[in-house]
């Protein structure tokens, strides 16, 4: 036990410390809302750089043909009965000016044209004893293969003078020979392989190319009708020849 008294804490004197604390609790809201202000017054102030920083770079990247796209503005659709600027300007001025009218001109010709050109085909002298429409082939012996000859009028003509009897063909629209040859006792009229309507035959002298050469033809015609008309025409015609070659 210690002679020393001890000193106990007086409540009237200790209760006004306690209670310091609690007012400088209560008063740091006081001073914390101070800064907050301060501080949200650079945020409003930063705002503006914020919105400048798309203008710099729409302005950079406009440089460069890019950038925000232009608005299109809508132009007013003119009516479409009213004529435009110009048609009416030049509906104008042809109402008040008329074009004068040109005068008729007229040029003699330099040379005059008396004379016509005939165009002989030596068929002047010959009679058209049978026509029909055919489609006419010739054998190539290099490539061993029919080759087609063209399409056309098969025609017999007779001479007013010797009597003979020839073979001609024209192609369509050229009207250039692919068959010429006098119809002479050795051919033969053979029907072709598989069909009632073709007939094939050889000739020793065709001069469709110009100089006389043999040749194998085959004619097809539309059915076999006219493949028979064709072939009594050329026996027919083939008898005449014969006679007439015997006497020569």
């Amino acid at each position: 036990m210690s002679d020393v008294a001890e000193t106990k804490p007086d409540p009237t004197t200790s209760a006004p410390e306690a209670e310091k604390p609690e007012e400088t609790t209560t008063a740091a809201p006081a001073n914390d809302e101070a800064p907050k202000a301060e501080e949200e017054k650079p945020v409003t102030e930063a705002a503006p750089a914020a919105d400048a920083a798309p203008k710099t770079t729409d302005s950079v990247f406009s440089m460069f043909g890019g950038g925000p796209k232009k608005e299109k503005k809508e132009e007013p659709e003119e009516p479409q009965d009213e004529p435009s600027g110009s048609s009416k300007a030049q509906k104008k001025e042809g109402e008040e000016e008329e074009a004068p009218e040109s005068p008729e001109v007229h040029f003699e010709p330099v040379i005059h044209l008396t004379e016509t050109v005939e165009t002989k085909t030596n068929e002047e002298l010959e009679e058209q004893t049978f026509k029909m429409r055919a489609k006419l082939f010739r054998f190539d012996r290099d490539t061993k293969e029919w080759k087609e000859r063209g399409t056309g009028d098969v025609r017999l003509l007779k001479h007013k003078e010797n009597q003979k009897t020839r073979l001609v063909m024209r192609r369509d629209k050229t009207l250039k020979v692919c068959a010429n040859h006098y119809i002479v006792p050795d051919m033969k009229l053979s029907p072709n392989v598989g069909s009632d309507r073709s007939w094939v035959w050889n000739a020793t002298a065709d001069v469709s190319e110009g100089e006389p050469e043999a040749a194998t033809l085959a004619i097809r015609f539309a059915n076999s009708e006219n493949a028979n008309l064709f072939k009594e025409s050329f026996e027919k015609a083939q008898q005449e020849n014969e006679k007439i070659f015997a006497q020569a």
